[in-house]
C-alpha cells in the first residue's frame, strides 16, 4: 500500500511550518519503512498496521505542543503489489520511452 500524507500543525504563529514537518519526517525515516518527500507531502509504502502506527506517533508527538493538527491522507491499496514508490513511476517512463522529473 501506498499512502501520501501531508501532517502539520495549524496553530503556530508565522508562515513555516518545517521545523514540525522535519519531526514528523524523522519520525518516518526512523520507522524503516519506504518513503518519499516531496513538496508537498509524504508518500510511505508499507503495510497498514505498520504505516498508522507511525503516523499516530508522529500525530501525538505534534499533539504535545500544538492544539489542533491537520492531516491529510491518499491511500492506494494494491493487493500483491510491491515497490510502488519506484515501480509506479518507471511504468510511466515505459510508456514515455523516457526520464521524468521527480
Amino acid at each position: 500500500m501506498l499512502v501520501q500524507v501531508t501532517m502539520f500543525p495549524t496553530d503556530r504563529r508565522g508562515e513555516s511550518v518545517s521545523a514540525e514537518v522535519a519531526r514528523v519526517i524523522d519520525l518516518i525515516d526512523r520507522s524503516g519503512l519506504p518513503y518519499k518527500v516531496t513538496a508537498m507531502a509524504t508518500i510511505i509504502e508499507g503495510e497498514w498496521g505498520p504505516i498508522m502506527a507511525v503516523l499516530n506517533k508522529a500525530r501525538l508527538l505534534l499533539r504535545r505542543s500544538h492544539k489542533r493538527i491537520y492531516i491529510s491522507m491518499t491511500i492506494d491499496d494494491r493487493k500483491g503489489a510491491k515497490n510502488r514508490l519506484s515501480g509506479k513511476v518507471q511504468s510511466v517512463e515505459k510508456r514515455l520511452g523516457r526520464k521524468v522529473r521527480s
